[in-house]
């Protein structure tokens, strides 16, 4: 096998030196990465991207134009952020302390949005932190995310709701009996206390 590429960056893109770019990144173009940020492995920046300070990306995300993910997010393998989407990073937002002093970094405490492998934020959704998305879950477009998401739900609305699940094709599933079948790879999935999880079906054997 051939090593993966090294880091493709747009000329007008801006990469703080102090950022990790793993091998096969593409950067493309106004897109900012701020200091200590790590993008792994073949990930993704659309243009105009934002990722603040100190966030992390694991191998393989898909971060679309203008998507704004501030300090200290963390995005596992294989997540999807829609074009414009936000994570938000302060629980009480202020230019200025009660005193009318301009606000410093050192007067705010920064929350983060985590979001588990393969899970999907679509377009102009905002997640206010602190918050978790689920592995494998899908936010809608348009979805305001204040609580936490469960692995597999599909979220829509503002505030978001669950109102089913998706598999990990990203298509909803479907009633199969007592559990729910992915319609696209027809993969099994079974509900236990309002908690996702596949289920590996067993063939018969040969006699």
């Amino acid at each position: 096998m051939s090593p993966e590429p090294s880091p493709r960056i747009a000329a007008t893109a801006q990469v703080d030196d102090g950022a990790l770019l793993e091998s096969g990144v593409i950067v493309w173009e106004l897109a900012q990465v701020r200091e200590r940020a790590i993008i792994g492995e073949g990930s993704t920046l659309g243009r105009g991207a934002y990722v603040g300070p100190g966030v992390t990306l694991g191998r393989n995300c898909k971060i679309q134009n203008y998507a704004l993910l501030y300090e200290p997010a963390v995005l596992e393998d294989g997540v999807f952020v829609g074009p414009a989407v936000v994570f938000t990073n302060d629980l009480h937002p202020r230019a200025i302390n009660p005193d009318g002093s301009r606000k410093s970094g050192d007067d705010w405490h920064a929350v983060g949005v985590t979001v588990r492998t393969g899970a999907a934020i679509g377009a102009c959704s905002l997640c206010v932190a602190p918050v978790e998305i689920g592995e494998w879950a899908l936010v809608a477009a348009g979805a305001t995310v204040t609580r936490d998401v469960p692995a597999f739900a599909l979220m829509v609305g503002s505030p978001a709701r669950q109102i089913g699940w998706v598999g990990r094709s990203g298509a909803r599933l479907v009633a199969d009996g007592d559990d729910f079948r992915c319609p696209i790879t027809g993969e099994l999935y079974r509900e236990v206390g309002g908690a996702l999880t596949p289920v590996v079906e067993q063939t018969a054997g040969n006699g």
